[in-house]
């Protein structure tokens, strides 16, 4: 088994058991992995999938319970009155980048059922940090910078959702939503360049002389 098919199926999968006559947001098909689970889970337990990417996939599944939207995951006007107005699940895997996955937690938070479950993928840099089995710039400093930000929307909407992260592979977040309303994210500024942590460090530095 894949990294991507045992993390998907361990962390992602084994919620859809709990899921019935579910309503479901993809965004990124790609190679329909995901898209597949997503598919079988709907035949089995009854449900719909919505998925969307801005290559033309329709073709890639004949399958009564999927509805594909080529389009960007941005394009909140477009795509308002294409899809549902709540969902059980929702399932990033699209763009990347910090600021891209801000700007869709944000909008489609709101359309999250209450204990509906939103998942992020590639949420770990370790794999991609220089010398490591992946080694690549572009993906450390993403999935870094992606980390980060959602610990940051996170840090100011604790009462609104938990939240867990798996590092299997590239990795993955798990939001887990208990109200609506999220407030805007903040750098979290922390006491690590601090002269007090200084003095702590040059304390401990010496004590061990």
């Amino acid at each position: 088994m894949s990294d991507y098919n045992y993390k998907f199926n361990s962390f992602v999968a084994n919620h859809l058991e709990l899921l019935k006559n579910s309503t479901i947001l993809e965004f990124g098909v790609k190679e329909g992995r995901s898209t597949k689970v997503f598919l079988q889970h709907c035949k089995k337990n009854g449900g719909k999938l919505f998925s969307i990417d801005v290559d033309n996939y329709k073709d890639k599944f004949d399958d009564a319970n999927w509805t594909f939207i080529q389009s960007r995951d941005d394009n909140f006007e477009y795509l308002e009155n294409k899809l549902p107005k709540k969902f059980d699940l929702i399932y990033l895997d699209s763009l990347h980048e910090a600021e891209h996955v801000e700007k869709i937690i944000y909008y489609y938070f709101d359309k999250l059922k209450i204990g509906g479950l939103f998942f992020i993928d590639d949420t770990s840099w370790l794999p991609y940090m220089k010398n490591a089995y992946r080694d690549n710039f572009y993906c450390e400093i993403n999935n870094k910078e992606t980390f980060d930000k959602i610990l940051e929307i996170y840090n100011v909407n604790f009462d609104k959702f938990d939240i867990t992260f798996n590092f299997t592979s590239s990795g993955i977040c798990k939001i887990f939503k208990k109200s609506e309303n999220l407030t805007k994210s903040k750098k979290i500024t922390t006491r690590t360049l601090s002269l007090k942590n200084f003095m702590r460090k040059t304390f401990k530095f010496f004590r061990k002389k």
